[in-house]
């Protein structure tokens, strides 16, 4: 799959120049390729943040959903005693 490109300049504290020379020489890859790495890992972690917040939510929702039936039952259908 060929990926559309975009030249991105950005300014970086000198140590963190360094280190992302580092990696990339580590590596064998580019420092563009260290920079794209990063940013997919952080994309990545953001969007499981994201569903973990949405299980939570839907998590919630179910229970007042089960709370809500439980009631309509007890109306409906008479008390084992």
């Amino acid at each position: 799959m060929v990926m559309k490109t975009e030249k991105l300049t950005i300014s970086l504290p000198k140590d963190l120049l360094t280190l992302t020379d580092k990696i990339a020489e580590e590596k064998g890859i580019s420092r563009s390729k260290v920079v794209y790495t990063c940013l997919l890992e952080m994309a990545k972690q953001r969007f499981r943040e994201e569903m973990e917040e949405g299980y939570r939510v839907m998590a919630e929702e179910n229970k007042q959903l089960a709370r809500m039936a439980f009631e309509a039952q007890r109306k409906v259908v008479p008390a084992w005693e």
